[in-house]
């Protein structure tokens, strides 16, 4: 029979303090294999070392408690590992967001932004398939994937082909107060019929001061900086949803550093082009 160890032997044992382990017998990770009925002391026995030495590595790579006690009482192997994969992939994602925010800040601490040129684009009024609604700053991205997959599994299934790059409508009120209107929308060649939030919307005319960034959208505020610089400096500036359009983006390639995005801004045209112009709607 395993020797038994106060909770004080218990803690210098596994170097878990004594607050610590009362919290894990809380909620249910760790309890001890005894606790006295008159004097409410904890006992621990020293086959229960290793358990808290697996807590202390899990909680070292930031699991959360409910995740490591979906861990300790996993049925079977396979399950187990399946658990830990998870957590590890998790891991491994917000390791690579942090390294890309590190050579980001190293890239813009090092000198002016390497943007394109502005250049200035006329676009005709296009039809488009699209889905809107009104969302926080801090939904957008999954909501941009959400509504982008939801456009093209729609027109793969109607058997329709955009006429060119996913766009999207966003209103001043999503950066000034982290919510508004936004529009992802993908050119058609006829009217698509409504499906789910799939909707038929006709993108309208517009004249535009635009930008190319390179890369992954991580960055892009970079040009949106450089393009409302020249916009101030340059053109008489709308008011008007930015525009993004995606020419070369997920759909098209995991490899982020081969996304191109034009970053649009509405303006009202002098008759000069201060760039390249063009009538496409891309």
């Amino acid at each position: 029979m395993p020797a038994a160890l106060t909770i004080g032997d218990f803690s210098r044992a596994t170097q878990l303090s004594v607050k610590t382990l009362r919290h894990y017998h809380r909620v249910g990770l760790l309890a001890p294999a005894d606790v006295d009925a008159d004097t409410g002391y904890r006992w621990y026995t020293t086959d229960q070392i290793q358990t808290a030495q697996v807590i202390r590595r899990f909680r070292d790579l930031d699991m959360p408690l409910v995740q490591i006690h979906a861990v300790l009482a996993a049925p079977d192997l396979p399950t187990r590992n399946e658990l830990i994969a998870t957590h590890m992939a998790s891991l491994e994602q917000s390791l690579a967001r942090t390294q890309s925010a590190v050579a980001s800040l190293r890239d813009l601490l090092a000198g002016p932004s390497a943007v394109g040129p502005v250049g200035q684009r006329t676009v005709g009024a296009v039809m488009t398939a699209a889905v809107t609604a009104v969302i926080t700053m801090a939904d957008l991205v999954p909501w941009y994937l959400g509504a982008l997959g939801e456009l093209h599994a729609t027109l793969d299934a109607r058997g329709m082909r955009p006429t060119g790059p996913a766009g999207g409508l966003y209103a001043g009120e999503l950066f000034a107060d982290e919510r508004g209107e936004a529009t992802v929308f993908v050119p058609t060649a006829t009217e698509v019929p409504r499906l789910g939030r799939v909707e038929p919307a006709v993108v309208p005319a517009a004249e535009l001061a635009v930008i190319e960034h390179r890369g992954s959208l991580a960055d892009v505020d970079r040009a949106y900086g450089a393009l409302a610089a020249h916009v101030a400096n340059h053109e008489l500036r709308l008011d008007g949803p930015i525009r993004e359009y995606y020419v070369v983006g997920r759909q098209d390639t995991a490899d982020e550093k081969a996304w191109r995005t034009d970053v649009c801004w509405p303006v009202f045209s002098t008759g000069v082009a201060n760039g390249t112009a063009t009538s496409s709607g891309s």
